[in-house]
C-alpha cells in the first residue's frame, strides 16, 4: 500500500467521523413559508362513531424556522392535582395542568451513574423532567381555555382527565398503563351542543428532551419524526446553531415541518418518549422548541461543581388541521406512548421503524449485529465475570476477540503478501529506472510483474477496508447503548464515555489514559508492518506515524470504543509476531525478462 493510498483511507476516515458533525454545518434545514394545511374538516359521522380528518401526504416536508407558531398553554396559577400510578418498570406521575403525564420515574434505571454518581441515595432516571408541558397536553387555539383538566383514577392502571368547556366541547383523556414502558392513551373531543363547533388548528405534545442529570451536557439530546418512508434526526447541535468550533446564533424553534406525522419523539442519550399516534390519528406537522429549564441554586453548584449552569430541553409537538364538530358528534384519537430506555427490542414493539430512535445511522444492520452479539456474549460470561472488572466491558473484549478470529485468514494473507512486495522491491526499482521515460510502459509492466509473482499491491488495504464498517458500527453502537451506561473497567467508571482520570491544571483538559494507550499500540503496530516497495525513508517515517491522528480522533470518544481498538491493536500485533515466525523464507525474485532491440 502506497503513501498516497494510506493518505486517502485516512481522510476518508476523517471524513466519515466528522461528518455527523458537518452535516448541520454544511446542510442546514431550508427556511421556507409553512404550507397551507391547516383546512377546516367537516366531521359527518353519525353519534358514538370516531371520525378524523386525516392530512393528506406531501411530497417533501417544508420547514420555516419563524417564531410565529403558537405554542401549548398551561395555567400555572390554578391548584395542581396529582395522581400517580405504577408498575414494575416505571412510576407515572399525572398533573391536571393540561391533563397529562408530568414525568416518568424508571425503577430499573439511576439518574447518574459512574463517575458522576455522588450520593448513595441516587434518584431514578426522569423522563419530562422539569418540563414545561406533559405528555398529551393540548391546544386548539383559545378552545381549551387554561387547559386545567379533573383527574380521575379509574382504576390502579389507569387515569381520566376530563374538561368541559362554555362552548358545548367535553375533551376526555384516557390513560391505560401497558408492559415494556407502554401507555395507550384516547382523547376523545365531543360536541355536547347542539350547534356545530369549529375547532382550530390542534397540538399535541409529545414530551420534552431533558437531562439525564445535572451533569449530563445535553449534546445527545434531539427529536425524531417519521412520515412513513423516513426518519428525521433533529440534534441539539441544530437548535445550537448549528454546532462548529465558533458561537452560533441559538435557534429557537424547528418547523413546524409539513408532511405525513406516522410517529415522532424526544430523546437524551439512553432515554427517549415516543408518541404513536394510531391509524386514523396521523398528524399533519411536527414542532419543536428550545426551552430553558430550572438553573441550579448556588447550593447546588456549591455541592456539586460539575453541574450544568444553564440547562435546556427541547419540547416536541404532533400538529393537527382544523375540524368541524358536527352537534352531538365525537373526534377520537388514540395514541401508544413508550417512555422507557432506548433499547432496541423494546422500540420495535411501539410502532413502524420506531428502532430508528436508536440512531445508528448508516452502518444501522451492523451496529444492531455488533449490540446482539455483545448481548450474547454477555449472557454467558456474565455470572463469572467480578463486577469490578466490568461485565460489559468483557463482554465488549471478548466480542473484540472473535472479530479479530473472523479476519484472522484475510490480516495473515495481507501481512504475507506485504513481504513479499517488500522482497521485490529492488527489481520493481529496476522496471521504474529502465522505462521512467515511459509511464505507461511502467505500469504495464509492474502489472505484469505482480502477476508473475502472484503479489497485489491493494493486499495491505483489504483487512483495513473490510474492518472500517465494523468501527463505524461500533463508533455509533457503542454511545447509544444503554447496556454499556455505567459499566466500569478497571479505571474507567463508564464505558460510555470517556475513561478521564483528571483534569490537566492550567487546561481545564481531561486526562483519559484508554486512548493514550490505543495511539502506542497503533505505534507499535505501525513499525512492524512491512514498508510499502518503492517508498522512500523520510515518507516511512511519515507512515510510522500516521496512527496520531486516530489518537486525536478518538480522545474524547467513548471508553468503550478505544478499548475496542486497543485489543484489536495488540491482537494484531500479537498477529504478526506470530505471523512472521511462522514465515518460511522469503522467495527470490526473478528478474524480468527484457527482449533486447534489433
Amino acid at each position: 500500500m502506497d503513501r498516497k493510498t494510506v493518505l486517502l483511507l485516512v481522510a476518508s476516515f476523517g471524513v466519515l467521523l466528522l461528518w455527523q458533525f458537518l452535516v448541520g454545518v454544511w446542510f442546514p434545514p431550508v427556511s421556507k413559508p409553512p404550507g397551507s394545511t391547516n383546512i377546516v374538516a367537516t366531521a359527518t359521522n353519525n353519534i358514538g362513531t370516531n371520525a378524523v380528518a386525516a392530512p393528506s401526504p406531501a411530497p417533501a416536508p417544508t420547514v420555516t424556522t419563524t417564531t410565529t407558531s403558537q405554542t401549548i398553554v398551561v395555567a400555572t396559577n390554578l391548584a395542581e392535582q396529582l395522581e400517580m400510578l405504577e408498575t414494575a418498570d416505571a412510576i407515572y406521575s399525572f398533573t391536571s395542568r393540561g391533563g397529562g403525564i408530568k414525568h416518568v420515574q424508571l425503577k430499573h434505571y439511576l439518574e447518574t451513574v459512574g463517575c458522576d454518581r455522588t450520593t448513595s441515595t441516587n434518584q431514578f432516571a426522569t423522563l419530562n423532567d422539569h418540563a414545561r408541558l406533559p405528555v398529551l397536553a393540548m391546544a386548539a387555539g383559545d378552545a381549551f381555555g387554561d387547559n386545567d383538566f379533573k383527574l380521575t383514577r379509574a382504576s390502579s392502571s389507569s387515569i381520566t382527565a376530563e374538561k368541559v368547556l362554555p362552548s358545548g366541547l367535553r375533551v376526555v383523556k384516557q390513560f391505560d398503563l401497558g408492559s415494556n414502558y407502554q401507555i395507550t392513551a384516547r382523547v376523545r373531543i365531543e360536541n355536547t351542543s347542539g350547534q356545530p363547533v369549529v375547532l382550530p388548528p390542534q397540538q399535541a405534545s409529545i414530551g420534552t428532551a431533558t437531562p439525564m442529570g445535572p451533569r449530563d451536557d445535553m449534546t445527545l439530546m434531539g427529536v425524531f419524526f417519521f412520515n412513513g418512508e423516513k426518519a428525521e434526526h433533529i440534534e441539539q447541535s441544530w437548535f445550537d446553531g448549528g454546532g462548529g468550533c465558533f458561537k452560533k446564533t441559538v435557534r429557537p424553534l424547528y418547523g413546524p415541518v409539513t408532511n405525513r406525522m406516522v410517529w415522532a419523539a424526544v430523546h437524551n442519550q439512553f432515554f427517549t418518549i415516543a408518541v404513536v399516534p394510531g391509524t386514523n390519528s396521523v398528524g399533519s406537522e411536527f414542532s419543536a422548541h428550545r426551552i430553558n429549564l430550572p438553573v441550579p441554586s448556588a447550593e447546588d453548584i456549591a455541592i456539586d461543581s460539575k453541574v450544568v449552569r444553564e440547562p435546556h430541553g427541547i419540547e416536541g409537538s404532533i400538529h393537527y388541521p382544523a375540524a368541524i364538530i358536527a352537534a352531538n358528534q365525537t373526534v377520537e384519537r388514540q395514541f401508544t406512548i413508550f417512555a422507557g430506555p432506548k433499547q432496541e427490542k423494546l422500540l420495535a414493539r411501539v410502532g413502524p421503524r420506531t428502532d430508528a430512535i436508536m440512531d445508528f445511522g448508516f452502518f444501522s444492520p451492523i451496529s444492531k449485529l455488533m449490540l446482539r452479539v455483545m448481548n450474547g456474549i454477555h449472557s454467558l460470561v456474565a455470572p463469572i465475570v467480578p463486577e469490578k472488572l466490568g461485565k460489559y466491558a468483557m463482554s465488549l473484549v471478548i466480542m473484540t476477540i472473535v472479530i479479530k478470529l473472523v479476519f484472522w485468514p484475510l490480516t495473515q494473507k495481507s501481512t504475507r503478501s506485504m513481504k513479499r512486495m517488500q522482497a521485490l522491491a529492488p527489481e520493481m526499482s529496476k522496471i521504474k529506472e529502465k522505462y521512467k521515460d515511459d509511464p505507461m510502459k511502467v505500469n504495464k509492466k509492474i502489472m505484469e510483474f505482480y502477476k508473475e509473482h502472484k503479489v497485489s499491491p491493494m493486499s495491505g488495504c483489504w483487512p483495513m477496508l473490510i474492518q472500517l464498517p465494523i468501527f463505524f458500527a461500533l463508533f455509533r453502537m457503542i454511545p447509544n447503548a444503554i447496556e454499556l451506561r455505567g459499566t466500569p473497567f478497571l479505571w474507567a467508571c463508564d464505558l460510555s464515555k470517556p475513561d478521564s482520570i483528571w483534569m490537566i491544571p492550567g487546561l481545564n483538559y481531561p486526562l483519559n489514559p484508554l486512548p493514550l494507550i490505543m495511539g502506542v499500540t497503533m505505534l507499535i503496530q505501525a513499525r512492524m508492518q512491512p514498508p510499502s516497495p518503492g517508498m522512500d525513508p523520510a515518507q516511512q517515517t511519515m507512515m510510522k506515524y500516521m496512527p496520531l491522528i486516530f489518537l486525536v480522533f478518538l480522545y474524547n470518544q467513548p471508553a468503550g470504543l478505544t478499548l475496542y481498538w486497543t485489543v484489536q491493536n495488540l491482537l494484531t500485533i500479537l498477529q504478526t509476531k506470530l505471523t512472521k515466525a511462522k514465515d518460511e523464507p522469503a522467495p527470490s525474485p526473478v528478474a524480468p525478462v527484457v527482449k533486447k532491440k534489433k
